[in-house]
């Protein structure tokens, strides 16, 4: 899980929130798991750069002396965060009261027992962008609440294009039309993203297969369906790219920073990257500041389908403070603090007014195009197994996009393996 930062020097990733009492303690206001229960609690989160979170609970704590926040700091490693969340969740623990979740990890928690249902009439969600709701939801019930989300952008060197007399790329066609011939013209390489078998991978190859009509589960994950043709047509735009050069071989051990770097020093013609990637290349420090734009990720016919990053806030089904932690859920994905997570976090917020703000569009001007992304945006595939549902398809992905498999049998062998790890179910 990561969440990219905006101003200055890394990516930003929120993981968890712990409370600070042992399974020992008794918590106030109210027995174990108790709705009505309140005290302190603590947060954790993976490496706040920016520190916009620490004036967020400076604010809560001085009103709420008697509930404090405590901010915990985790390592920015997605893999080690969840580690560390799984093993305190299976074990029954109660240090945890709030869990800043990846999207992703929201099926397998709930479908685990390990987060509580919550009531929907308790948040605004009729106020936040609709397809990040969905991130939040699984079997039907809600389970977290929607904090910050993501949707992937095109980036473009308008200087070039616009040299060229061309316009963005809406087409995969088009893309490929640009990245072959003007790019090389240029000195530049045509398209990269990040193309690294880790959780990248899988969002950028869901995200060709979306935009075509393919889907990799359906159900939550009950249903297998990556082995279609709509599938395999998204797969193969990516192939084609590495196959025809217009996608260099160094973008297969691209992550983000790596492929921002590699557009930012003027390398690249096309970048697919989180929203955090406009501010840093048009920053003061930026060989490429005043020549790039961002557009929607192009698909077959038209503007494609970017899958939906962000995290999602859920309560341990054990927490002793689950009062406490509701009300601190409420606070964080309330309007101020959204509007904070934006201009102070550099994040991209839920609350879908937020994109048509005036002033905040004037401060970022890719808003408009990042709503139209996470509107047509949709979330990864949903499973309580998510974890291995992943790593099988980094392995195969990878295999496809060396050109060691074909993508028609890349992705029957990908179909059987997801239906192996459904039966275990």
């Amino acid at each position: 899980m990561r969440w990219a930062r905006a101003t200055g020097r890394g990516l930003l990733v929120l993981v968890v929130l712990l409370t600070g009492f042992s399974a020992g303690q008794a918590g106030a206001g109210g027995p174990a798991g108790s709705p009505t229960g309140r005290g302190p609690i603590t947060l954790v989160t993976g490496g706040d750069l920016t520190d916009y979170l620490h004036r967020v609970l400076d604010d809560w704590n001085e009103l709420r002396p008697g509930e404090r926040v405590t901010l915990v700091e985790l390592p920015e490693a997605a893999d080690e965060v969840r580690a560390q969340m799984v093993a305190s969740l299976r074990s029954g623990e109660d240090r945890f009261d709030v869990l800043n979740i990846d999207v992703a990890w929201n099926s397998e928690f709930a479908a685990a027992g390990w987060i509580a249902p919550l009531d929907a009439d308790r948040f605004p969600l009729d106020r936040f962008l609709p397809p990040v709701v969905d991130t939040a939801t699984f079997g039907g019930r809600l389970h977290a609440v929607p904090y910050v989300t993501n949707a992937g952008l095109l980036y473009y060197r308008a200087d070039i294009l616009r040299e060229a007399g061309e316009e963005p790329p809406r087409t995969w066609d088009e893309l490929a039309r640009l990245a072959r011939d003007v790019a090389p013209a240029h000195g530049l390489d045509g398209y990269a993203g990040q193309l690294l078998p880790y959780e990248g991978l899988v969002i950028n190859a869901a995200e060709a297969m979306h935009s075509a009509g393919g889907r990799v589960l359906a159900d939550e994950g009950a249903e297998v369906t990556v082995d279609s043709a709509a599938a395999r047509a998204g797969l193969e735009f990516l192939v084609q790219g590495v196959r025809e050069g217009w996608i260099p071989q160094e973008a297969l051990t691209y992550k983000e920073e790596e492929s921002r770097r590699a557009f930012q020093d003027g390398r690249l013609l096309f970048l697919r990257n989180w929203p955090y990637v406009y501010a840093l290349a048009n920053g003061p420090d930026s060989p490429v500041a005043g020549r790039v734009g961002a557009v929607q990720l192009p698909g077959p016919d038209g503007p494609g389908a970017s899958v939906l990053g962000g995290s999602n806030l859920a309560v341990n089904v054990n927490s002793r403070h689950r009062a406490t932690a509701l009300d601190l859920i409420a606070h964080l994905t309330g309007e101020p603090v959204q509007r904070q997570v934006l201009t102070e976090g550099a994040l991209p917020p839920v609350w879908a007014a937020l994109y048509s703000d005036p002033e905040l569009v004037r401060r970022f001007p890719y808003l408009p195009t990042l709503r139209e992304s996470l509107l047509a945006a949709e979330p990864r595939p949903k499973s309580p197994r998510y974890d291995q549902v992943s790593l099988a398809m980094q392995a195969v992905l990878q295999d496809a996009l060396a050109l060691r498999e074909a993508p028609d049998e890349a992705l029957a062998r990908l179909a059987r393996e997801l239906a192996d790890i459904a039966d275990r179910g």
